[in-house]
């Protein structure tokens, strides 16, 4: 289709998806807003209504990335947490929506957190990455008040799960586990970490 005047319903979040999907199979250096104004079917100006240049949609792209994030795991940690079982269950439920994201988009998760800790990362982008660790950390929060893990510093153990399950997807994104099928390293490392943090 030859391009149009602007005149797109969404043309920001068509962008966006465009780019999501352009990145993953063709990296992120190869990004061309002409190339995803071309393809939404309007004129190679009508992009920059909504991004300036191509690092302003790299930056909402990134902030799109957490936001759609912790939506994921914000529907993954919804299950009630008032036995045992239900906390080991949202657990599970966290981890599994978290490395399944990861390795659906291992370049944008790259970029998400590339970004977020770049020296002049955006104050947004650096609020949205931190909402999705709290989602974890909310779990952790839940858990301990039930009494079913032990006492500590919440976001020091959220963090060391995200570091193990996000550490997991990276090498399994890159085919570095050895043979070793992903969802089966991350079953191990759900019963070593909660045997790990559960309470005594």
């Amino acid at each position: 289709m030859p391009p149009q005047p602007y005149h797109h319903g969404d043309l920001r979040r068509t962008l966006l998806e465009a780019a999501r999907s352009s990145i993953e199979s063709d990296g992120v250096e190869a990004l061309s807003l002409r190339q995803l104004a071309r393809e939404a079917g309007v004129s190679h100006a009508a992009p920059s209504r909504h991004f300036r240049d191509k690092q302003a949609l790299l930056d909402a792209l990134a902030e799109d990335g957490f936001t759609r994030l912790v939506a994921v795991l914000d529907e993954a940690a919804g299950m009630e947490a008032t036995t045992g079982e239900s906390v080991r269950g949202r657990f599970d439920a966290l981890t599994a929506a978290y490395v399944d994201f990861a390795l659906e988009q291992p370049i944008l998760l790259g970029l998400m957190f590339g970004m977020k800790h770049a020296p002049d990362a955006r104050a947004e982008l650096i609020a949205a990455g931190q909402a999705s660790m709290e989602v974890t950390v909310r779990v952790v929060i839940a858990a301990q008040e039930s009494g079913v893990i032990r006492a500590g510093d919440p976001h020091r153990i959220a963090l060391t799960a995200f570091a193990t399950f996000h550490g997991i997807a990276t090498l399994a994104s890159g085919g570095l586990l050895d043979g070793v099928q992903a969802a089966e390293l991350v079953a191990d490392a759900r019963d070593l970490l909660w045997t790990g943090i559960r309470a005594e």
